[in-house]
């Protein structure tokens, strides 16, 4: 099965900690396969309660947390807009939001640009 965002994203903050899927279980208590399921696409909607006990065991950063639970309602989010907000962690929750509604009509999307633009009008 195809990674989701929220897997993709799941499956990142677990790796910058240097986790295994068995150290996060335990940590979080959730079964290690369910993770394995939500990282790889095979789950996508992990109950308000999953979702604390990972958060909390990976002690993710208020940012990404709001991410991954975005993403968890919102799982058609572009894998290449999750690398660009991974590799920039200024951009906030409410501009990486915005950056999701963006409607780049049969181009490529240039994030970038979108987030300069965006930040500019929030001004």
């Amino acid at each position: 099965m195809p990674e989701t965002a929220l897997g993709m994203w799941l499956k990142d903050l677990r790796n910058r900690r240097g986790l295994s899927l068995r150290e996060l279980a335990d940590l979080s208590r959730v079964d290690h396969a369910y993770i394995h399921r939500l990282e790889t696409g095979a789950k996508e909607a992990p109950s308000n309660e999953v979702v604390d006990k990972l958060v909390t065991a990976l002690a993710a950063p208020k940012r990404d947390s709001q991410i991954l639970r975005f993403l968890i309602e919102h799982g058609n989010v572009d894998s290449k807009l999750l690398d660009f907000a991974r590799a920039d962690p200024d951009i906030a929750f409410e501009e990486f939001h915005m950056l999701t509604t963006v409607v780049n009509r049969g181009a490529r999307p240039d994030y970038a640009t979108s987030l300069a633009r965006i930040r500019k009008f929030m001004k």
